[in-house]
């Protein structure tokens, strides 16, 4: 049970993708379409499926392109998906540096430069969220539309469930693996965004959260009333892996905000102009 915690907490979802799906195609394996960008004194593994417009996915915290499977396999026919595995992450080689989320930014960033892509919509997962934030704030030309699922601003219990954090803490008490002591880091020490950072997203952000997340409500509250442009979704009935639990759902929604016009339109907006 204790490992099976584990997984889902900390190894991006993996154990929903298992579950989900036994795809034909080796995603975050494949040696067809695998190939490697050096950024940043690393080599950073990515896959590419699909043409069209760019669409980058980016698993969460200990996970790699694999816990992206389900999107990829949606998407693959709808727009030029781009998956990788973060630094330290999948195969994506462990160089043993310390890990912050400013250098996995950086990462993705100048893998985008190396692909010449100069926009693209992104999904981010948990940790993917937190970097999709980072991008969106301080690379702000690369982000078209930004949507994460469970993603924080900082680690304190303002932000983060009381039982999690107690969980993570336990773990780590426990733990003698440098690996996994150095991932587990992200989630106890990192990230620590300021709040005033979030003004200067500018493209159209879709803050999505699972009702029962291990991500406070009112912390995800907290990042959508600060970004200027944004939308706010929470899953009925789904924890921090509701993107797993109720995909059905989740697509209609990420499909309704990728491709409808954006609009922060408010209920005054509608009703001042009416007539009575």
């Amino acid at each position: 049970m204790k490992n099976q915690l584990l997984a889902l907490l900390l190894f991006g979802c993996s154990v929903f993708t298992v579950q989900a799906q036994n795809p034909t195609i080796p995603y975050g394996d494949n040696p067809e379409v695998g190939k490697y960008a050096e950024v940043n004194g690393i080599k950073v593994y990515y896959e590419i499926y699909g043409e069209g417009e760019p669409l980058l996915l980016i698993h969460g915290n200990g996970g790699s392109i694999k816990s992206s499977t389900p999107k990829i396999d949606y998407y693959k026919d709808k727009y030029k998906v781009i998956a990788m595995d973060s630094r330290a992450h999948g195969k994506t080689k462990d160089i043993g540096d310390s890990l912050t989320y400013e250098q996995m930014t950086a990462d993705v960033n100048d893998v985008l430069d190396q692909l010449n892509i100069d926009s693209c919509l992104i999904w981010g997962q948990s940790d993917g969220g937190i970097i999709g934030l980072k991008l969106a704030i301080d690379y702000p030309d690369k982000v078209k539309r930004l949507a994460v699922f469970g993603a924080n601003l900082r680690p304190d219990s303002t932000a983060v469930d009381d039982d999690n954090a107690t969980f993570v803490k336990n773990m780590i008490a426990n733990e003698t693996d440098d690996y996994k002591l150095r991932l587990f880091g992200l989630l106890v020490n990192q990230p620590q965004i300021p709040v005033s950072d979030l003004a200067k997203i500018t493209a159209p952000v879709l803050v999505m959260t699972g009702d029962r997340d291990v991500i406070r409500l009112e912390h995800s509250l907290e990042v959508f009333y600060n970004i200027k442009k944004s939308n706010l979704f929470v899953m009925p009935g789904a924890t921090h892996f509701g993107s797993y639990e109720k995909p059905e759902l989740f697509f209609k929604v990420l499909d309704n905000f990728f491709t409808q016009p954006f609009t922060t339109t408010s209920t005054y907006d509608i009703i001042k102009n009416i007539k009575f």
